[in-house]
């Protein structure tokens, strides 16, 4: 993106902040209504999909993202779920995914290696990541819980199939 358009997107997004304007209840301070279809356009979809489906009674969620990460590549995924399905799943089954997601120094790691960086060596020269050892012993938790492999030796990469629930999760995860 070119520095007049950044710096135009950035004074839109202030403006919107000043004034409290979010648009839509449930839309994000200074987020763009859709173009089509209106604010909800993909909620819409999703509870007409609902109304077709056979024990879809108490209603679903549904993630979804198109994304091009800082390394070019592009990544689309989509993933729902009805609320009977989820209220019938084990929910302890999701806690070494969050659990190797609730540390600081991790999350910078997936921030750095999905921007690029996944070589030890590159994480090793970042400041505020510790030793060789305790960026090891991170990296072996994210990779235990499916948020990295290995690409090749001493290198990381989130897989293709997670890049877009990282970024979900990071999104629900703000206030």
């Amino acid at each position: 993106m070119d520095l007049e358009r950044r710096v135009a997107e950035l004074e839109r997004r202030v403006a919107a902040l000043e004034s409290g304007d979010t648009g839509h209840p449930g839309q994000r301070p200074g987020a763009e209504p859709a173009p089509e279809g209106g604010t909800f356009w993909a909620l819409e979809q999703l509870k007409a999909r609902l109304d077709r489906m056979d024990g879809a009674d108490d209603g679903g969620v549904l993630f979804t993202g198109a994304v091009r990460v800082p390394t070019g590549e592009r990544y689309e995924w989509q993933y729902g779920l009805t609320v009977g399905e989820l209220m019938d799943a084990d929910w302890s089954e999701a806690a070494e995914s969050f659990a190797a997601l609730g540390h600081p120094v991790r999350m910078r790691l997936l921030r750095e290696i999905l921007g690029g960086r996944g070589a030890v060596a590159e994480l090793a020269a970042l400041e505020d990541l510790g030793t060789t050892g305790q960026i090891y012993h991170h990296l072996r938790q994210l990779t235990s819980a499916g948020w990295l492999h290995t690409a090749a030796r001493g290198r990381y990469r989130v897989p293709p199939k997670r890049v877009v629930p990282l970024l979900v999760a990071l999104a629900a995860a703000q206030p």
